[in-house]
């Protein structure tokens, strides 16, 4: 009887708790594509906000993460917060307003928005862009 109980309340505790988050799925070809753009690239501190001239070239990577191209020297790479579900598959867009400034700046909020009807299905937000720079650049 006490076996039981020992072994119920070791259910019951094992239950509230949470273990860390599950891992993004990142498609082999996706991984290819980020380890390619960040190639030969030093991490530099992160910024706050990405001026809106350099944030033309976007690349999803995966839900959680997103690239800016910025010539073939220069990669910016944001981090979602949340995540944004469903952004990696083909038929979604992340489509963000900026209110007082042109700028993506941590904390803007993306809405991820569904091409084929309009409709919204999720959001996240934006927090640093950590800079990728090519030596001499």
């Amino acid at each position: 009887m006490r076996l039981i109980s020992v072994l119920m309340a070791g259910a019951v505790l094992a239950s509230c708790t949470t273990g860390p988050p599950a891992p993004t799925y990142r498609a082999a070809e996706k991984q290819r594509e980020f380890q390619m753009l960040l190639a030969g690239k030093a991490a530099q501190a992160p910024i706050s906000c990405l001026p809106h001239y350099r944030s033309g070239d976007m690349r999803v990577i995966d839900e959680e993460t997103i690239a800016f191209r910025d010539g073939s020297k220069r990669t910016y790479v944001a981090h979602m917060e949340g995540g944004c579900n469903g952004l990696g598959s083909g038929h979604y867009a992340l489509v963000t307003k900026q209110i007082g400034s042109a700028d993506l700046c941590r904390g803007d909020i993306g809405q991820v928005v569904d091409t084929l009807n309009g409709m919204t299905v999720g959001s996240c937000v934006f927090v640093d862009f950590v800079p990728y720079v090519a030596p001499g650049a």
